[in-house]
């Protein structure tokens, strides 16, 4: 058995995961890491069992003590990624059945105008010589404000999501304080209360909102969406969609930054854009940690996970595997044999893709459309976390 001497906290490692990568690969595709207690896939063929393998699920079990955890337990326990079938297929299909309203074509004007006007201020702030931040100033922004206006939250209350979502969301980690925990406990009940009359208000008046949407659905055998199930979709939306848009959104800027060849290729032919956006979420992933718990002895990469042991797909690994792909530390922007797994695989592939394509195209597509040039103003600051990987500031200078 390989063991894996891989210290996920180390901020080498936190800073640039890819060079530890390539060396773990090349020891064993599937190793043991003995400080988080679980197996780690580093290879995109392992990496892709351990999220199409049924035999190797989500399987939820509530924080302790769960008189602490109460709120934070509850929109885990009935939320769609933390579910296998037959619960996982029938909440899937409710959830689909609202999201086949048409919402992301619904969005796409409003997005692009949306991306527009944000990029617009960012450029008249900087006008070619001063810095600006564009995680604050936009990419931030533009998913939340999306997300907001899909689930039909009122303007003044949307202010609330985002530091809801980053205090959930840092339950994540490894190393994890005291402190964190109890924010994380204390957004989540927040949270469930808001979205509780949020939810009452649609059933006495629905829009054309998702959130009404997923208040009236229902399937062919009449079933529906519990009041919790309802929350927690919601609450998963937010913080799965915004979080991955915002942390691609700055990974993939400081890409393009610091490959200026590609950014002029990408400038010259918009066309490019699609592509590009593939690519830039396969070469920094914005998930680089997903687990998966064996329910029976799974046989994967020449170990043997044993019924009740944790196995988790390194996504940004596996996203950089050269038996895929061709020169895997070379951004390019046209590369279409592109099969990353950003977006997960299998039955728990991100429901929300079509979203978050269509406004990351929006977001790099206004950033190209309304500059003609686009560069560093100062060193970006990475955030400490590895699971999460995304940036806290990038400081950007936009010629108009």
């Amino acid at each position: 058995m390989t063991a894996a001497v891989l210290d996920l906290s180390a901020p080498s490692v936190v800073a640039d995961p890819y060079l530890a990568f390539a060396q773990a690969r090349a020891q064993a595709p599937v190793q043991w890491h003995e400080g988080l207690g679980l197996w780690l896939a580093f290879t995109h063929a392992e990496a892709n069992a351990v999220l199409r393998d049924r035999r190797l699920g989500r399987i939820w079990a509530d924080r302790e003590p769960a008189d602490r955890f109460a709120d934070f337990n509850l929109i885990h326990r009935n939320a769609i990624l933390e579910m296998e079938p037959p619960d996982h297929t029938r909440l899937r299909r409710l959830i689909t059945s609202a999201f086949a309203r048409g919402h992301v074509e619904r969005l796409r004007p409003w997005v692009q105008e949306l991306a527009g006007e944000l990029a617009d201020g960012l450029v008249e702030r900087s006008a070619g010589t001063e810095p600006v931040d564009v995680l604050s100033g936009m990419a931030e922004e533009l998913p939340v404000a999306v997300i907001a206006e899909l689930l039909g939250v009122p303007d003044a209350d949307r202010p609330l999501l985002r530091p809801w979502s980053n205090a959930i969301v840092k339950m994540y980690e490894y190393g994890r304080t005291a402190q964190v925990e109890q924010d994380a406990e204390r957004a989540a009940a927040e949270f469930v209360g808001y979205l509780r009359a949020l939810a009452a208000e649609r059933r006495r008046a629905p829009g054309e909102d998702l959130l009404s949407h997923l208040v009236g659905v229902r399937d062919s055998d009449g079933d529906r969406l519990t009041e919790d199930e309802l929350v927690t979709t919601c609450i998963l939306l937010l913080n799965a969609g915004h979080e991955a848009t915002v942390n691609v959104s700055g990974n993939g800027l400081l890409a393009l930054l610091t490959h200026p060849d590609q950014l002029r290729r990408l400038r010259a032919d918009p066309a490019l854009l699609p592509t590009a956006i593939e690519e830039l979420m396969r070469f920094d992933s914005p998930l680089q940690l997903f687990e998966r718990t064996a329910t029976a002895d799974v046989a994967i990469g020449g170990v043997t996970v044993e019924r009740g042991q944790k196995i988790a797909a390194l996504l940004g690994s596996a996203n950089h595997d050269p038996a895929v792909f061709e020169a895997p530390e070379t951004l390019d922007v046209g590369r279409t044999d592109n099969p990353h797994i950003s977006f997960g695989a299998g039955i728990h592939f991100c429901i929300g893709a079509p979203l978050a394509r269509m406004e990351l195209q929006a977001t790099f597509g206004a950033l190209l459309d309304r500059t003609s040039s686009l560069e560093l103003g100062a060193d970006p600051v990475r955030r400490p976390e590895f699971v999460i990987r995304g940036l806290a500031t990038l400081p950007v200078v936009l010629t108009p």
